[in-house]
């Protein structure tokens, strides 16, 4: 073997084990279900009490502006495509087709 083959081989990482998970009866995993969804919800609503909701003045703000933006880019997209049709029409008259 030449070195090279030696510095290959020596830079794969060996295989690791498999870890294995032992499985809870079907009992004991419907109550877990039952016990986890509690939580679950629980978890849920001291999240929901911790989010900084927007006021109203904001979501209103920012509506607005995204209104703005969307009515600009339409007309903006409406302008070039009306552009590029004359464009193309008249490239095809004056080319005959």
């Amino acid at each position: 073997m030449s070195e090279e083959e030696n510095d290959i081989s020596q830079a794969v990482p060996e295989a690791t084990p498999a870890v294995h998970r032992e499985r809870k009866p079907v009992a004991q995993q419907s109550s877990g279900f039952i016990t986890r969804l509690r939580q679950f919800l629980h978890d849920t609503r001291a999240e929901m009490r911790r989010v900084s909701w927007p006021t109203a003045t904001e979501v209103r703000n920012t509506t607005i502006i995204t209104l703005i933006a969307v009515i600009f880019f339409a007309l903006y997209l409406f302008g070039v495509d009306r552009v590029w049709a004359f464009a193309i029409e008249h490239l095809r008259t004056w080319l005959g087709g």
